[in-house]
């Protein structure tokens, strides 16, 4: 029986030229498998993917797991608070992706500002010097001089601002855990940024953070940013936004079901309002640098585990693995 059950595809580690540790007995697994609930019963860690379904507690009763690795920050594919009543660690790695997301705020926000989406439709349809004075006449925007409100004010969350902030945009934040006076409130930073991205966890208190109140603070050009998680943003309400002209555009990368529902609100707009919205799959972190440094991470700490008899790193739900 296998030391390790890794829900991903061992593939995945070398194509991005992370090493294995040879000490361990690695086996890779669906989670869908039959064979996965025996299999747990000996191995002592398992290794999955921060996005796709949720793993129910009772598949852990029983089980020898005593290290959760995730490889990525997120941990939501678990019940942290149930698997420390089950004495399992779970751990995740932080920042490592913070870099590609922010890079990916910049793109497309960019992407957003400057009408690419709708100067390549125009020009396809033959109507090249239409489109040029349109956009000449609207007066495109850069991010100097604009306000960028950071929703969440982690490790992603402030490596997005400093991006922000290097272009010249004026950076404002929001993030209750942060004791400064540094911080403003929610509805100040939606009236007053010109683009609003989000960098804070789906938990009780983030889920359905942004609907329709929400959204009607905002300016009527400003652009929403979601590269955190589903349920924060009450994707009708945005979709109802968008289509009203009530919010200049959004750049979408996670939804309230992964993939979302052929009648997710989001996917049913006119073709217009597409324009001004960027649909992406769940993939801002997802570059071949940060896929690197997350799986070179999340396989040290499990080897520090299980080979070094160490304390795991980066553990989310208080128990010592």
């Amino acid at each position: 029986m296998p030391d390790v059950i890794c829900l991903r595809p061992l593939d995945d580690f070398a194509r991005v030229g992370v090493i294995l540790p040879e000490a361990l007995d690695i086996r890779a697994m669906e989670p869908e498998s039959p064979e996965l609930g025996e299999a747990m019963r000996s191995a002592k860690a398992l290794v999955l993917p921060a996005v796709g379904p949720a793993l129910q507690t009772g598949l852990f009763a029983g089980s020898a797991i005593r290290l959760v690795q995730v490889t990525g920050a997120g941990i939501d594919r678990v019940d942290g608070a149930a698997l420390a009543g089950l004495g399992i660690a779970v751990a995740g790695v932080p920042g490592r992706s913070a870099l590609a997301v922010a890079e990916f705020v910049v793109a497309t926000v960019s992407t957003l500002l400057r009408r690419l989406p709708e100067s390549t439709a125009a020009i396809r349809a033959g109507e090249y010097m239409d489109i040029r004075g349109r956009m000449i006449r609207c007066g495109l925007n850069q991010f100097a001089g604009l306000t960028v409100g950071v929703v969440g004010f982690g490790i992603i969350g402030r490596a997005t601002a400093r991006q922000c902030s290097e272009l010249g945009a004026n950076v404002i934040f929001c993030d209750p855990a942060i004791d400064s006076g540094d911080s403003v409130e929610l509805g100040d930073l939606l009236a007053r940024a010109d683009i609003v991205t989000l960098h804070v966890p789906l938990q009780d208190g983030t889920r359905g953070l942004i609907g329709a109140a929400e959204i009607g603070l905002m300016k009527p050009d400003a652009v929403l940013v979601n590269v955190a998680r589903g349920g924060i943003v009450d994707e009708a309400a945005l979709a109802e936004a968008l289509e009203a002209g009530r919010i200049g555009g959004a750049v979408v990368d996670v939804y309230s079901t992964e993939p979302p529902a052929s009648d997710n609100p989001l996917l049913t707009v006119g073709d217009a309002t597409a324009q001004r919205l960027i649909l992406t799959p769940h993939i801002a972190g997802v570059t071949r640098q940060a896929w690197a440094g997350l799986f070179s991470e999340a396989w040290d700490n499990v080897a520090r585990v299980l080979l070094e008899g160490e304390p795991a790193r980066h553990v989310r739900n208080g128990v010592k693995a």
